[in-house]
């Protein structure tokens, strides 16, 4: 079940997106304009979409003791979020990320929630975002720090941090390519320090190769005017928070989606998006908010499953279409 945006390792490495994504035209060097120039932007600064899977089954262990194998009946789920850029120059960019998740689960028996079948789940994050363009060994670098909060319909929960390094090495018409650093602040994240690596490159048949790892490994192609269609994978993740007992814990979900998404550009900074394929869940876990991610009570293991999720965006900070 993702988004702990903030906290979890794919979405750690969004803000390096965002920091060029946006961008008018003057506002940062050429070479990091053209790393992730796109008629169809990646990143979007105003989005909702809604996410349903087939239903799928799974066992599951509470404090190390097996619990009898269930099925999730139903999940569903709804993510907002909005990209906000208050300055914009050559060497700096602050911006604000602000998210909302809604998740749906219905299983056959109770699990973690005490005592009910269907279970809704808000969650919340907000982040601050500064970022710096300057050189690093004739390269354009980008150093990037970030605080948020995150938290429920009932409290505000964590107060997390980051901080990036990254080098774009190469960028052409043809080839872009980026490594770096990032680490994350939490006591709850299972990997403090993790590499960057961000990668494309074009081919003469129109495809697209699209790397960000761990994120995502995609090739692409624009197969019309407006449209543009990628297959492979992207790792994603929910996370929420739990109420019970008079304690707090933290659920996180670690999703790969493989399959096929399709994207087309609505015209006046829309775009409409659809993606559908096979969702596995390789990890999953509930802890005491006050504890690390490995010091879980719970422990699911899912079954494959079928997704269909539909979305739509709106970029005022993209750069409109040429007539």
């Amino acid at each position: 079940m993702k988004t702990l945006r903030k906290a979890f390792v794919p979405l750690a490495l969004l803000p390096l997106k965002h920091i060029v994504s946006a961008q008018k035209k003057d506002s940062i060097p050429l070479k990091v304009r053209a790393f992730f120039a796109d008629k169809i932007p990646q990143n979007r600064d105003l989005n909702i979409e809604f996410t349903q899977t087939t239903p799928y089954s799974f066992s599951s262990k509470l404090q190390g003791s097996e619990l009898p194998d269930q099925k999730v009946k139903s999940f569903q789920q709804i993510k907002a979020g909005a990209n906000i850029y208050f300055i914009k120059n050559r060497s700096w960019l602050l911006s604000t990320a602000l998210n909302y998740r809604y998740t749906g689960i219905d299983t056959e028996e109770p699990v973690i929630s005490g005592g009910e079948k269907k279970n809704d789940y808000h969650y919340h994050s907000e982040a601050l975002n500064l970022s710096y363009f300057s050189k690093l060994w004739g390269k354009t670098a980008i150093y990037s720090a970030s605080i948020s909060t995150d938290g429920s319909d009932q409290h505000f929960e964590r107060v997390k941090g980051m901080v990036t390094a990254s080098v774009i090495l190469k960028a052409t018409p043809k080839t872009k390519m980026l490594i770096g650093l990032a680490g994350i602040i939490d006591p709850s994240s299972q990997i403090p320090v993790l590499p960057v690596f961000a990668y494309e490159s074009r081919f003469n048949n129109g495809w697209l190769l699209d790397v960000l790892l761990p994120q995502k490994v995609l090739i692409r192609k624009n197969i019309s005017s407006n449209g543009r269609l990628s297959l492979g994978s992207e790792m994603d993740n929910t996370s929420f928070y739990v109420y019970r007992s008079s304690r707090t814990y933290e659920f996180r979900q670690l999703e790969i989606n493989s399959g096929v998404i399709y994207e087309h550009n609505l015209g006046s900074n829309f775009i409409g998006t659809l993606k559908t394929g096979i969702r596995a869940i390789p990890q999953a876990r509930a802890f005491d908010k006050e504890e690390s991610f490995k010091d879980y009570i719970f422990q699911a293991s899912f079954k494959p499953s079928f997704y269909f999720n539909v979305g739509i965006s709106y970029n005022p900070f993209g750069k409109p279409r040429a007539k």
